[in-house]
């Protein structure tokens, strides 16, 4: 008979052998939905090793930041999610004085959008009543966001208040700890809308409960969403694509990093990712290794400039 030891050692062992995706929110929101895609998509690989999800929320992903980048950089087995909204945060210098040179950038592995909603009970029926209110009355609409002033969610309303002619200064935030905090606080009236992505308003919007009055696309979205109008449609001109991917840590070797790497070339590339991917919200876009680390580059200095004009880097 075996003994709890010899059990514990087993499970440990067995714990040892599989790898981390980390999610840097609470569950419930995309970045959940990116370390799930990734589970999912790595499980037809016999050269990746399992992935187990946990959860590392606090500061809008700087707990995750700073952990895996200072602490555990060199963990091979190590992923950490990533969204746009963590390039927006690094491009203002919300996890100090970090930056996109201090992780290793694996794979992107699909786009978002951003997206407004409200529940389907809410007397705000299109995007032109919504910014009625907040032209008339913006004291008396809460606005749920991940994160606080300057955060990706704040700026998605804050560009198509601005569009509107509407002074984002006057709008009110509720800052809270990713979409599905978000979501939540909307369904238990703690806020009237939520400025998130539409990947988060699938998940949400399958039981009836969720009313999307624009999602921030170029064109309508297919799928579950194919039904809500863009801002464009309705005279906003604000489109707001969101990268979705992972990363690991600084001092991983390159063997490791590169093995990772050809991981996800192979699970993108396969016909039945395009599949997957669908069915978690996300749209096409695949970058892996340089190329995706050239895009960081480039994107976190867009983000820069963008801050700046809302004067939100000192």
């Amino acid at each position: 008979m075996k003994t709890l030891f010899s059990i514990l050692i087993a499970c440990a062992a067995v714990h040892a052998a599989g790898a981390e995706c980390i999610v840097p929110s609470k569950p419930g929101g995309a970045m959940d939905l990116t370390c799930k895609l990734a589970r999912e998509g790595l499980r037809g690989d016999p050269n990746a090793p399992a992935l187990r999800l946990s959860y590392l929320p606090g500061g809008i992903g700087a707990v995750a930041w700073h952990t895996m980048a200072a602490q555990r950089g060199s963990e091979k087995d190590t992923l950490v999610a990533f969204s746009g909204g963590s390039l927006l945060n690094l491009a203002q210098g919300k996890f100090g004085k970090a930056s996109e040179n201090d992780v290793r950038w694996v794979a992107a592995l699909g786009a978002d959008y951003g997206m407004i909603a409200v529940r389907s009970d809410s007397a705000f029926r299109n995007l032109a009543d919504l910014l009625g209110a907040l032209r008339r009355e913006p004291e008396k609409v809460l606005i749920g966001v991940s994160g606080t002033i300057g955060s990706q969610d704040w700026m998605k309303m804050a560009l198509l208040a601005k569009g509107a002619g509407i002074d984002p200064k006057v709008l009110r935030f509720v800052a809270l700890e990713g979409g599905g905090e978000a979501f939540t606080a909307m369904h238990a009236n703690h806020v009237q809308v939520v400025s998130g992505d539409a990947s988060e308003a699938s998940l949400y919007s399958g039981a009836g409960k969720v009313r999307v009055l624009a999602v921030l696309s170029e064109q309508r979205l297919p799928g579950v969403l194919a039904q809500a109008p863009t801002a464009r449609e309705q005279g906003v001109d604000v489109v707001w694509p969101i990268i979705r991917g992972v990363w690991m840590g600084p001092k991983v070797a390159d063997s490791e990093y590169r093995r990772w790497v050809g991981s996800f070339e192979r699970m993108t590339a396969s016909p039945d990712f395009d599949k997957l991917r669908s069915a978690h919200g996300l749209y096409p876009f695949t970058l892996t290794g340089q190329a995706l680390t050239d895009y960081i580059h480039k994107a976190v200095a867009d983000y820069n400039r963008q801050a700046r004009q809302f004067k939100l880097i000192r």
